[in-house]
């Protein structure tokens, strides 16, 4: 959240003889809302599982205000002047591209892997955003910028895994996803928290915040990337509850 310091003068009375003149001099803080994104690096589609692709956060985001934030996982802090190079470099690399990038017509056809997402706010303040199809897999075959811009993200990304700091939200996402077969000794489902109602298909989703959230977080164990453990409704149905931390404008 950046708060701007705006000073309001009052002008408290005037006497026609100039004799009881006073004013007040009060600051105030004026808020400018939430930090909004400015580069961003993620990933869509592939052949992943349902609850996969409604957790998967962008693997990059910088925020206006230099927070940057990898996987919702690790964040770090840059300064005004990095976050200047960071804007100015991805501009570079992605005006002029198309809003879905064509590789060369001597590609290789590549399934089944997720679509790059590579964005940068523009001189209007909306986000620019290109989509690579299989950038990883035939980046040769793209115009050189993209798999530069995807560098530049990647090495953020690095240096928030190796010197970032957590990334704990106020709010999360919840996923739970059907598993009647599933072996384990399911536990109770977290109290407090929503289940899921009517047809769940492929999966159900909330966000939650405040105690429901904190309920969560303390009954589903944290794993590699997302919490993940099996849990019964108050009606019998078994579900794997997976969640993540929401970023601070979703």
């Amino acid at each position: 959240m950046r708060l701007r310091l705006t000073l309001l003068v009052a002008l408290l009375s005037l006497t026609a003889a100039c004799g009881g003149a006073g004013s007040d001099i009060s600051a105030a803080v004026a808020d400018d809302g939430p930090a909004k994104r400015v580069a961003l690096w993620g990933a869509e589609g592939g052949f992943v599982t349902a609850t996969t692709n409604v957790l998967r956060p962008p693997r990059v985001v910088v925020y206006d205000d230099g927070v940057v934030i990898a996987d919702a996982s690790k964040q770090l802090k840059l300064n005004e002047d990095e976050v200047t190079r960071t804007v100015t470099s991805m501009e570079k690399y992605l005006t002029g591209q198309p809003p879905t990038a064509s590789p060369k017509p001597d590609a290789p056809v590549v399934s089944d892997v997720p679509t790059t997402v590579l964005g940068v706010q523009g001189k209007d303040g909306k986000m620019v955003e290109v989509r690579v199809p299989a950038l990883d897999q035939i980046a040769q075959f793209y115009p050189k910028e993209l798999p530069e811009a995807k560098k530049l993200m990647d090495a953020l990304a690095t240096k928030a895994a190796e010197s970032g700091t957590d990334y704990v939200g106020t709010r999360i996402r919840l996923v739970a996803e059907g598993a009647e077969s599933a072996e384990g000794k399911p536990s109770p489902w977290p109290a407090g928290v929503e289940e899921p109602s009517g047809t769940v298909d492929p999966v159900w989703q909330k966000d939650l915040d405040g105690a429901a959230a904190t309920a969560v977080t303390k009954a589903v164990p944290a794993g590699q990337e997302y919490g993940k453990s099996l849990f019964r409704t108050s009606a019998g149905a078994l579900y794997v509850l997976t969640w993540r931390y929401l970023l601070p404008d979703e």
